[in-house]
């Protein structure tokens, strides 16, 4: 008999070799129904796999993120199985999960076509309905590779593995796939999926590699939960920042500089808007903010470690005979105005921020809009602090990012702790310490957090900060890193209490990330219809005739006094095209002025979406707007 501790933890003893499939079904009917896959001492198995020693055991659904995974996983498998059904000289790579689906890369000769993803999905109804059972079978590395003779995408999967043993899953005797797992025990439960594009891709992102076809798809636990998401993504393309970009005048990209954003005048209105309350919000945490060069040299590039394991991503000219680099990053920059002059421990900590313009190099085909650019403007910031202050600091910066998110309308977020790498610097120590900073910092602030083991950064642990939008999308934007590589590159020091230099825990910090990508966010995620404080014109006075064409004015230089970003149209057209021109540049408030509002003193105000109408005094009107803008609404 072996013992098993459930995640609420109660225990049961079973017998050895039961399965978590036969551990669900002696929990309850409803559990095994719904059971895809089990955690056995925090490890993912299928149900098949025997418990054979005393072990915690969670029961995975398809309500757990990672059942979710999961089922995709099978739903990639299984499209494979279609794919090779329909086109039976298709060579198999890889098919792992992505966000909200998984794709599958083929080497075939012929080119699948989307007019072709209905057959696929025909194919994979009927292996879904009839309910396979998949089973795993392993195998030496050496019996492996024997078993994929002539398979050279597979052979190279079975080389790269870093497992002594190899693992095969079929779905009953007409298809076999190399796979790591786990995987639903039957295609029966394989949910509501769609075949969504086609795309090419290199093997292994080789461009010297033949070009491959990735086969890319959904899949979700119900079909009214598929079908929500595809209405998402039909939002999503209406809300494209690309095309609202475009038609409102914001930035513009141009061939003269591929990948470098071009704003507008009215883009910079908004671009400012977020600027100028970045600033007040990091001067209400005490930040000073600073401005370092563009350009610094070679040698610069290699103390800071850029130039051994980032030089493919930066640019790079040559002058006087010295080779310089465009800058990628802002840190270098910032350790420099640390060591102009001498510090003590009495400055601590020292916050500096900066607005940094950085330059990487993307490929061609990565760049997307303003999400995906290859000059971009980075809110950094680095505090320099001593090791007791940590705590409070990281404290200080989760307080500062979700309060600047909350103004944005973001208040969906999560945050996820990395830990120590394999491959890192600084003593076990230093990064128990750390560790338990971060952890220490989510705890007091009592935030849910999720912990990536090993995924931090070579030199230290860190935090990201993701947001959702209004389409559910997650975007990861903030973050904090502890740094223990930095100071000892350049030497930094400080003069402690006891009179003796020491180098100073460094903490990089970034809130939007890039302002480029975040400007791209904000249009989808309000579809262009910003808050009063963030719209490039808040509010446009419309006459009726040129008979109130005087007053109109008035109104205009009331508002323009105000300090309201604001327009007045007095062209001869009538009144509705004139408002409908409004809404269509999406313009907050709209205020009609005729004869009737001539006499009153009054302005008739239309407010963005909204049909009915309401007559408002103009300093009413100047009341209602500045509180809206105060309350960033």
């Amino acid at each position: 008999m072996v013992k098993v501790t459930l995640p609420d933890g109660s225990t049961l003893e079973i017998s050895d070799g039961t399965t978590p499939g036969e551990l669900a079904e002696q929990i309850g009917p409803r559990l095994a129904k719904a059971a895809v896959a089990a955690k056995l001492n925090g490890q993912l198995v299928d149900l098949s796999s025997p418990i054979t020693v005393d072990t915690a055991v969670k029961i995975i659904t398809l309500k757990d993120d990672e059942g979710l995974q999961i089922m995709r996983h099978s739903c990639a498998h299984i499209m494979a199985e279609a794919i090779c059904t329909i086109w039976p000289d298709t060579k198999l790579v890889y098919g792992p999960t992505i966000e909200d689906g998984f794709y599958y890369d083929i080497d075939l000769d012929e080119a699948i076509r989307p007019e072709d993803f209905q057959r696929i999905e025909e194919k994979m109804r009927e292996i879904v309905q009839a309910d396979k059972p998949i089973i795993r079978k392993e195998m030496s590395k050496s019996e492996a590779l024997d078993k994929l003779a002539g398979d050279k995408y597979k052979i190279d999967n079975v080389n790269r593995s870093d497992s002594d043993i190899i693992s095969f899953y079929s779905s009953g005797d007409s298809f076999e796939d190399l796979c790591r797992g786990p995987h639903i025990p039957g295609t029966g439960k394989a949910g509501s999926f769609k075949v969504m594009s086609v795309a090419g891709a290199y093997w292994h992102g080789d461009p010297t590699q033949k070009m491959l076809q990735r086969i890319y798809g959904t899949a979700w636990p119900t079909k009214k939960e598929l079908d929500d998401y595809l209405s998402r993504l039909e939002e999503a393309k209406r809300r494209d920042h690309r095309v609202l970009g475009r038609q409102l005048d914001l930035f513009s990209f141009n061939e003269a500089g591929p990948g470098f954003a071009f704003i507008h005048a009215k883009g910079m209105i908004i671009w400012n808007a977020i600027v100028d309350f970045w600033r007040s919000v990091h001067d209400k945490y005490n930040y000073q903010e600073i401005r370092t060069p563009i350009i610094l040299n070679e040698e610069l590039w290699h103390k800071s470690g850029h130039w051994d394991n980032y030089k493919e991503n930066m640019y790079f000219t040559n002058f006087d005979n010295v080779s310089y680099a465009i800058k990628p990053m802002n840190c270098p920059g910032g350790c420099l105005i640390y060591k102009s002059r001498q510090h003590s421990y009495r400055e601590f900590p020292l916050r500096v921020a900066e607005l940094g313009l950085v330059h990487r190099h993307e490929a061609s085909g990565v760049m997307h809009g303003l999400f995906r650019v290859r000059q971009f403007t980075q809110d950094d910031a680095h505090i320099f602090c001593t090791p007791e202050q940590i705590e409070s600091e990281i404290i200080g910066v989760i307080d500062l990012t979700l309060e600047i998110y909350k103004a944005f309308g973001f208040e969906d977020s999560h945050i996820e702790l990395s830990t120590k790498p394999e491959k890192h610097i600084g003593s076990d120590e230093i990064w128990e310490t750390a560790t338990n900073a971060l952890k220490n910092a989510l705890e007091h602030r009592n935030i849910e957090y999720k912990i990536n083991e090993g995924d931090g950064a070579f030199y230290g642990p860190k935090i990201d900060f993701h947001i959702k939008d209004c389409l559910k999308r997650s975007w990861q934007l903030g973050t904090i890193q502890l740094d223990f590589s930095m100071p000892q590159r350049f030497d930094m020091v400080y003069t402690d209490k006891d009179n003796t230099e020491k180098p100073p825990v460094m903490i990089h910090r970034a809130v939007l990330g890039s302002l480029e990508r975040f400007l791209g966010i904000l249009i989808e995620h309000y579809a262009a219809n910003l808050p009063l404080w963030l719209a490039p014109e808040q509010a446009r006075v419309l006459t009726i005739s040129e008979k109130t064409n005087d007053y109109a004015k008035v109104v205009y230089q009331k508002l323009k006094d105000a300090q309201l970003r604001c327009s007045c149209d007095l062209t001869d057209e009538k009144v509705n095209a004139k408002i409908a021109k409004a809404h269509r540049e999406k313009l907050p408030y709209m205020l009609v002025v005729g004869p009737k509002e001539t006499q009153s003193n009054t302005v008739n105000v239309r407010t963005r979406g909204a049909k009915e109408t309401k007559a408002m005094g103009i300093d009413e009107f100047l009341r209602v707007t500045k509180q809206k803008i105060a309350d960033k609404k």
